[in-house]
């Protein structure tokens, strides 16, 4: 079991919660804890084993807690993910095969493309392929259709796995804090379009990717994990296209294990991350 809190800080909380814990014949495997100064706000999140209902840990915590809390408990339930691409398929791929083993930590309910090139993988391993095409229609109509292939579906989280579109504030907004991205640059630098050629020309000697949620601002949400690597003068463009789909693919498979994990919390435009 897994219960993660937002409040207020004040003194005593950690004790308070130990209480409910050991009232409850709950032990706690692990308990980690961050207090934002400037905002003075606590996030904790803890690793339960024992035999109480999670709605009474929920009903306790909340009696002992300051009165803005957001309690979660959890007994570790399998999320549900709807992946959108485009045509790359280095994410998708990577994401397909860990819900195929069972490593994922969700199950896929679907993947939406606005190009058709990536159903055939899907089908090879039994996911429900839509392709939901923007040529030829409006922005805001291309967005009704897959908000209707989307809701089709129940899920937790939307998974951009290279999904080439700028989705509009009003899309966004039907899914608050549920659309994680992979964006290919270490934010906020190169951001737009060829992030590779961009960087190729300024000759830098660090590329990197950025997964984060999606919010109203493009590429401004906040951000779950980063890595970098190096390059030298020796690697031509193509050469950082290649490395850089190895690192997207990386980033994105630590923030989906972080985030489905329920050890993210957001707090303002920044996260807050147990790792």
């Amino acid at each position: 079991m897994v219960a993660v809190i937002q409040c207020t800080d004040r003194v005593g909380l950690v004790a308070a919660i130990a209480n409910v814990m050991a009232i409850n014949g709950m032990n706690i495997l692990s308990m980690r804890e961050h207090v934002e100064l400037g905002s003075s706000m606590f996030f904790s999140r803890l690793e339960l084993s024992g035999e109480a209902a999670a709605d009474i840990i929920t009903t306790q915590l909340q009696q002992v807690l300051p009165t803005d809390a957001i309690v979660q408990v959890n007994p570790l339930p399998q999320k549900r993910i709807a992946v959108l691409v485009t045509k790359e398929y280095h994410c998708l791929g990577d994401i397909l095969l860990r819900h195929h083993f069972n490593t994922l930590g969700a199950s896929v309910q679907c993947v939406i493309g606005n190009h058709a090139l990536l159903g055939d993988i899907c089908g090879r391993f039994g996911i429900p392929f839509h392709h939901v095409p923007h040529d030829g229609i409006g922005k805001e109509q291309f967005e009704q259709n897959l908000l209707t292939t989307l809701l089709a579906y129940q899920f937790d989280y939307i998974v951009l796995a290279k999904f080439m579109r700028i989705l509009s504030p009003a899309f966004t907004a039907h899914f608050p804090l549920r659309i994680i991205n992979i964006h290919h640059s270490f934010l906020p630098a190169f951001i737009g379009a060829s992030p590779y050629k961009q960087a190729f020309d300024r000759g830098v000697k660090l590329i990197g990717a950025t997964a984060h949620y999606v919010t109203s601002d493009l590429d401004e949400g906040p951000i779950i994990a980063q890595q970098i690597i190096p390059v030298n003068h020796n690697f031509t463009a193509k050469d950082m296209v290649h490395a850089g789909r190895e690192i997207e693919t990386a980033v994105l498979a630590r923030a989906l294990s972080l985030l489905l994990a329920d050890r993210v919390f957001v707090h303002n435009n920044k996260t807050i991350v147990f790792e």
